[in-house]
């Protein structure tokens, strides 16, 4: 590829097509971006400190791992998240649109629905899930204030009871409401729940260490060493930059209004290496001390706060948990789908209608059916989480080490045929030859159980299989021009 230092606004309001270009969809003005470094810290000190993240992390003890083995796991997945994720939202700083958008970089104009819809079908799933979970969460605490209300947890109308029924709904229609107002309510949501998360968190640990006489167990029995240790080092780390493998591509979301790179470099060296080690610090004094106390290895944090004595300690201890899982949701599930849909229909979804949209596909999948089924866990969302590497490969491949950072941002939304992202018929023939085999082989590391041992690292084998291959592949005859999106941005929010 050539590049073209070209700064001029050559394209104009009158090459855009409406079928890429809406309001939601454009880039953002860098005057009035409003996301500092506070907004990014909770963006992680909030998604970090999540219900599946605890039981993720509380099962490392179980399997074997001592305290310290755990913070080094997440010591070693922090650094690497932290320059993943500073390196995509370094993308969405610069160019200020949303990730179906950037996807049309590397994909094309009409390619970029792969990785979109990709994204988008993992966070519908997972929002509903964890909407679930955070129900379940409120019917325990509703039937210990209102024992009459037990009745209500018996029977069973699509697989919940009518108690179910009526907590995830209520929930459901919470995170409805807070993103029917934008992006804009989504921060103001995460600044209130953050440390209303981290100070319920932390006086949680304290309250179990004091139960504990002031000790913790280090381990579990005899705790691994040597190679097996490490191992189980190296793949907790893994499996800790799977789980934010859906982030690490969508991250410019958010980072498409931040004010500055120093804003997301410093967001994210307090949100990624510190509270994440903070988090491992809780987890160690959480389950260390539950096995302590009477020899058991915990699941969840709700596992404790169950047996909290004190009705208002407990009611305060779920109502943070169940304010922390819909902060969780509306970044990690609820975003992502919403500016998929757009992308997809364009013409007829704006933000608020495509998070309509992407809530009532959260329901009608049942959730909790999808939840307590081993299998389609593993294998349907365990497939499309592998795509994830491959998607994020293709892409950073394609915009650092190709372009070098240089976009020609309105020819993104342009399906004129000299456009520069228009490929061919609007799609990336070598993005997508380099994809699919990627694809095909951490789906398989993933999945199948010849692989087991190394199924934990699935996201990186696709992620730099398909970078490499890409960079092999990459049409380097095509000029390449870098020219800002300002005459045709909108207002962040």
């Amino acid at each position: 590829m050539t590049a073209l230092d070209d700064q001029s606004p050559v394209e104009t309001r009158a090459a855009l097509s409406p079928g890429l270009y809406t309001y939601d969809l454009a880039p953002t003005k860098r005057e009035g971006r409003r996301w500092g470094a506070y907004n990014v810290f909770t963006l992680w000190a909030n998604d970090v400190h999540s219900l599946g993240n605890y039981a993720f992390a509380i099962g490392l003890f179980a399997l074997g791992l001592s305290v310290w083995g755990i913070l080094a796991a997440f010591a070693v997945a922090s650094v690497l998240l932290f320059l993943l994720l500073t390196l995509s939202g370094f993308m969405g700083h610069k160019t200020g649109v949303p990730f179906p958008v950037m996807s049309r970089i590397a994909f094309g104009v009409n390619g970029a629905k792969i990785p979109a819809g990709v994204r988008g079908a993992v966070a519908i799933a997972w929002f509903g899930i964890q909407t679930y979970l955070a129900a379940v969460v409120l019917s325990t605490l509703l039937v210990a204030m209102f024992p009459e209300l037990s009745g209500l947890d018996t029977n069973s109308v699509l697989g919940q009871s009518t108690l179910g029924w009526i907590t995830f709904l209520t929930l459901w229609a919470l995170q409805v409401l807070i993103v029917s107002y934008g992006m804009q309510m989504i921060r103001r949501y995460m600044a209130f729940a953050a440390p209303t998360t981290l100070i319920t968190m932390c006086a949680l640990a304290l309250w179990m260490f004091v139960r504990a006489d002031g000790s913790i167990s280090l381990s579990v029995g005899a705790p691994l060493t040597g190679g097996a240790m490490w191992l189980q080092i190296l793949q907790a780390a893994a499996l800790w930059v799977v789980i934010y493998g859906t982030f690490v591509l969508n991250f410019c979301d958010f980072t498409r209004s931040a004010r500055s790179r120093t804003s997301i470099v410093r967001g994210n060296v307090v949100g990624i290496p510190v509270n994440m080690l903070f988090f491992a610090g809780i987890v160690a004094v959480l389950s260390g001390a539950q096995f302590k106390l009477d020899g058991r290895v915990i699941t969840s944090p709700t596992d404790i706060v169950r047996t909290i004595p004190n009705m208002f300690l407990l009611v305060t201890a779920s109502l943070a948990l169940i304010a922390l899982t819909v902060a969780v949701n509306l970044l990690a599930n609820f975003v992502a789908p919403v500016y998929a849909l757009v992308n997809l229909f364009p013409r007829r979804l704006d933000f608020r209608r495509a998070a309509l949209v992407s809530a009532v596909l959260g329901l009608v999948i049942t959730p909790w059916n999808l939840y307590n089924n081993p299998v389609v866990v593993n294998y349907f969302l365990g497939g499309l989480g592998a795509l994830l590497g491959p998607l994020f490969g293709v892409i950073m491949a394609d915009y650092w080490l190709l372009r070098r950072a240089r976009v020609n941002v309105p020819a993104l939304y342009t399906e004129e045929v000299q456009g520069e992202y228009h490929y061919r018929h609007g799609y990336n023939p070598r993005a997508v030859v380099a994809f699919l085999p990627s694809a095909a082989t951490a789906v398989v590391v993933a999945l199948v159980p010849a692989f087991q041992d190394v199924a934990g690292f699935s996201w990186f084998v696709g992620a730099v299989l398909a970078a490499g291959l890409y960079t092999v592949i990459a049409d380097r005859a095509a000029p390449i021009r870098d020219v800002d999106g300002e005459a045709i941005a909108v207002d962040a929010e």
